[in-house]
């Protein structure tokens, strides 16, 4: 469960980044924080990239095309990022906070179903995969490391973007999941408004107060 301390945070929005420079920076992060290293939130859109999990059967990659494929440390299946995705990165010391891993996905899930529920769009979690869903749809991802009791990646929630590159994968190792996109939803799609809301719900979830 969450301290009941509220947690330092800060924010920061790092725009469209490459993503492996992205990863470097995560992986760094977490090697230098110490006990009083407040919490991170990374909000961002990647270049177009497709990433595989640890245990990520590279079968489920069908046919990429240009688009670079890497493999990561995190958990998980393949995905695609691009621009008009959200990714929130979320970089916690989970131990000081008193949080399970499964604390984290609940928060993270249950953040982007509140988030967009006040957009009007209804969506639920899976049991047998993380992220949300909209009438079995994928909408958002989650992928995380933990190291030194510390997190790392975090989500992805489909705003406005091309959608196609989805078709050349398996997403999430799932053949013929169906992916979707708040502006296929009529909803909005200015991803600062959707990143604020979405990090100010996860923060009060999560127990953590933003500097």
């Amino acid at each position: 469960m969450p301290s009941q301390m509220a947690i330092p945070l800060e924010i920061r929005r790092l725009g469209l980044t490459e993503y492996g420079t992205t990863l470097a920076s995560m992986n760094a992060f977490t090697d230098a924080r110490g006990p009083d290293t407040p919490d991170e939130f990374w909000c961002l859109e990647h270049h177009p990239v497709y990433t595989l999990g640890l245990n990520a059967d590279p079968g489920h990659v069908l046919s990429p095309g240009s688009i670079p494929v890497v493999k990561v440390d995190r958990g998980g299946q393949v995905t695609y990022h691009g621009p008009g995705q959200l990714v929130v990165y979320t970089l916690l010391d989970l131990k000081r906070a008193n949080l399970g891993i499964r604390d984290l996905v609940s928060a993270l899930e249950n953040a982007m179903i509140a988030t967009i529920a006040d957009f009007g769009v209804t969506a639920v979690n899976r049991k047998d995969a993380p992220g949300v869903y909209v009438d079995g749809a994928k909408l958002g991802s989650i992928g995380l490391r933990v190291r030194r009791g510390c997190s790392y990646h975090g989500l992805a929630l489909n705003i406005d973007m091309d959608l196609a590159p989805f078709r050349y994968i398996n997403p999430c190792g799932f053949e013929h999941l169906p992916v979707t996109q708040l502006s296929d939803l009529a909803a909005p799609v200015d991803i600062d408004s959707i990143a604020t809301a979405l990090t100010g719900e996860l923060a009060d979830r999560l127990g953590l107060a933003n500097q």
